[in-house]
């Protein structure tokens, strides 16, 4: 479609200049004949100049370089043309049309002047075409990508009203499970808290650790319940971290993945350690579990989809700033993550 429409502004533009240079000059001086060979020598000049200038400098060239040599090209290029105007008018056309055009020098400088001005300023209504369009399709663009943002912005929307509604009525549940259940009301406050986070800190870039460390927390508690005494969970800090930063939901997959394949198999008594520790510029999260030789679930096999997440977001949020090691034993598996300290708003930038 815009192939089309090119082709059809391109053959009435230069149409309308070839009549001008015709009709709109003879029509002042009264000599047709001699306009129409005049015209006939003016549109292709004009036309290739203008041709290379908008296709090949200005979509081409510059729109991807914009470097001076390629205006100087261009200078030269229009030099170049003007010349060749130049010499067929003055040897050709004005001894048999316009013999008093020859009294004034070959190379005049005013005359250069005149001619290479009419030529930029045919070439910048020529442009002036291809301008316009490339701004509408660029706001037609913008036009578009805010309705797709809004209309994004809405499915969110939609998609967490039901994630409030069950968010608040755990919240109902619980104020009437304490007068009953005590035990299922603590069930249900963890629940909650698992379910706050996902809503309010999750979209962030960064939470503060402790604010994942507690999110943890709220899923180990849930997790006991299932498993009960064959369970011995426990987190270390070793120093304060309340001033360090991770993106959220970093985490979880790594302690999900301590129940799937080693609790979770485990014929016996399981345990999982989580140990925070800190150094000058990093910190270091390790989280080992034991696992029953037979009853483990090899992670080749069923897992890793959780942990392949987690490797991928690391690349992306932590470049060269995180090392993580897996040591796989025969009875304990253990995953360790350094992430080096930075501020909270380079993180943001990246």
């Amino acid at each position: 479609m815009n192939l089309n429409r090119d082709v059809a502004f391109t053959i009435v533009f230069w149409l309308l200049y070839f009549l001008y240079q015709w009709l709109g000059l003879a029509s002042l001086y009264g000599n047709y004949g001699d306009y129409f060979i005049n015209a006939c020598m003016a549109l292709p000049v004009a036309f290739l100049f203008s041709w290379l200038t908008v296709h090949f400098f200005i979509k081409k060239r510059l729109a991807e370089t914009s470097k001076a040599t390629d205006w100087l090209y261009l200078v030269l290029v229009s030099l170049f043309l003007l010349t060749i105007r130049r010499y067929i008018n003055y040897y050709v056309i004005y001894p048999q049309y316009f013999p008093k055009a020859q009294q004034m020098p070959l190379f005049s400088g005013g005359k250069m002047l005149v001619e290479l001005v009419n030529l930029y300023t045919i070439t910048g209504l020529y442009a002036l075409y291809y301008f316009i369009r490339s701004w509408y399709e660029e706001r037609l663009r913008v036009q578009q990508l805010v309705q797709q943002t809004t209309r994004a912005e809405l499915d969110l929307l939609k998609a967490q009203v039901q994630p409030h509604f069950v968010f608040n009525t755990l919240n109902n549940i619980y104020a009437t499970a304490l007068q009953t259940s005590p035990e299922t009301a603590s069930l249900i406050a963890h629940l909650s808290g698992f379910l706050e986070y996902n809503l309010y800190e999750a979209n962030q870039a960064t939470v503060p650790l402790a604010t994942e460390i507690a999110y943890i927390e709220h899923y180990i508690e849930l997790q006991k319940n299932r498993y009960g005494d064959k369970l011995d969970v426990a987190i270390t800090s070793y120093l304060p971290i309340h001033d360090l930063q991770i993106a959220p939901l970093l985490l979880l997959p790594l302690v999900e993945n301590s129940f799937k394949h080693g609790v979770a198999g485990s014929l016996g008594l399981s345990w999982i350690r989580i140990d925070i520790s800190r150094q000058p510029g990093q910190f270091s999260i390790k989280i080992a579990n034991s696992k029953d030789e037979q009853g483990a679930t090899p992670i080749a096999t069923t897992g890793g989809i959780g942990l392949a997440n987690v490797k991928k977001r690391l690349s992306f949020i932590y470049p060269d700033t995180h090392e993580l090691t897996i040591i796989d034993e025969r009875h304990s598996y253990l995953i360790s993550l350094t992430i080096k300290t930075v501020k909270n708003d380079e993180l943001l930038n990246r």
